[in-house]
Order: C-alpha cells, then sequence, then structure tokens
C-alpha cells in the first residue's frame, strides 16, 4: 500500500483487480476545500487510458511488477520463448502478449519482459530495431526527387513505408511503437 502523495509516473497500481500504469498525476490544492491528486492511467493489458482523481492521502494498493531484460529466442508456432539473461530460465510468453512487439522482434534479440506475479503483462521493445529489407520494389527512375515512399517487406514480415531509393538487401532503423522508418543503417 502507498500514499497518493507517493504517486510517481511509471507507478502500477492494483484497483478493482485490474493493473494500472501511472502517465501522469498532479496535485492539486484548490482555494477551497481538501487537496486532490488527479491521474492519468494506463490499463497495463488492455492499453486503456483513464483520468481519474484521489483524494490527498489516500492509500492506494500497488502492484509489484518486474521488469527483466530477456533474450527471445525462438517462436514454437504458438508461443514465444525467451531466455532470463541472470537465471538462464526459459520463460513462455503467449502470443496475445507479445503482439505487435512479434513484428519487430528478430532471435537472440534482447527485449524487457513486465511480469507481476510471474505473469507476463507485456512486452518492451527498444526505441529503435535495425532490420534488413527482404523485398521491396526498385525506385522509378523521375520519382527519386520527390521525397515519396513506397512499401518495404522488412526480414520478420511487418510491412513499413521507406523512401523510394532504399533496395532489398538494405538495413533500415524503424520505431517499433508505430512502425515509422527512421533512417538507413550504414552496414560498412
Amino acid at each position: 500500500m502507498a500514499s497518493t502523495n507517493d504517486l510517481k509516473n511509471g507507478l502500477v497500481l492494483k484497483i478493482d483487480n485490474q493493473l494500472w500504469s501511472v502517465v501522469n498525476f498532479q496535485h492539486v490544492k484548490p482555494g477551497k476545500g481538501g487537496a486532490f491528486v488527479r491521474t492519468t492511467l494506463k490499463n497495463v493489458l488492455s492499453g486503456k487510458v483513464v483520468d481519474k482523481t484521489f483524494n490527498a492521502g489516500v492509500k492506494v494498493e500497488t502492484a509489484n511488477v518486474d521488469r527483466r531484460e530477456m533474450t527471445y529466442l525462438y517462436d514454437d508456432g504458438t508461443d514465444f520463448v525467451f531466455m532470463d539473461q541472470d537465471t538462464y530460465d526459459q520463460v513462455t510468453v503467449s502470443r496475445p502478449v507479445v503482439g505487435d512487439a512479434a513484428n519487430y522482434m528478430l532471435e537472440n534479440s534482447n527485449v524487457v519482459i513486465a511480469r507481476h506475479d510471474d505473469e507476463p503483462l507485456y512486452v518492451e521493445l527498444p526505441a529503435s530495431v535495425e532490420l534488413s529489407v527482404s523485398h521491396t520494389d526498385p525506385g522509378v527512375q523521375g520519382d527519386r526527387s520527390t521525397g515519396g515512399t513506397k512499401p518495404a517487406t522488412l526480414e520478420t514480415g511487418a510491412e513499413v513505408q521507406v523512401p523510394l531509393f532504399l533496395n532489398t538487401g538494405d538495413k533500415v532503423k524503424v520505431d517499433p511503437r508505430d512502425g515509422r522508418y527512421l533512417g538507413r543503417v550504414n552496414t560498412k
């Protein structure tokens, strides 16, 4: 248990048997009446965002969320298998928990897995990942100066929009949160 005075960004609260992460909070002391804390909470599992107000000093239940860096080993067809880098234990995470992160994970890449009571909650990728373009159509000669984009399929199977000058085999940097192209990676 913690007080609303102890709230900070990233803290996970247990409200109505659901886990909510504090995205933002603000202590408010109006001229009239008691102080309160205005928060923005994000549901850890569904991603739903809500605003909730607490009276100042009220006790709230916190959840112990263990965030560990793990290595992605392989996809066994139904689940994904990761290895804890400290204990070398293998952890199986279901496809719905991994979600869209699967489109940007390569075998032997490092990710962060958040767990509560040994139950995986979500998989967090780095801010950018480097992947090779497995297929893209060649850019048309006259189109190079316009700054247009074309679809490209990455080695993981994900499809992103890339500039026309990129070719199959080029390595690109992608933001895994929204699948946005960030730049080309020099391999020389």
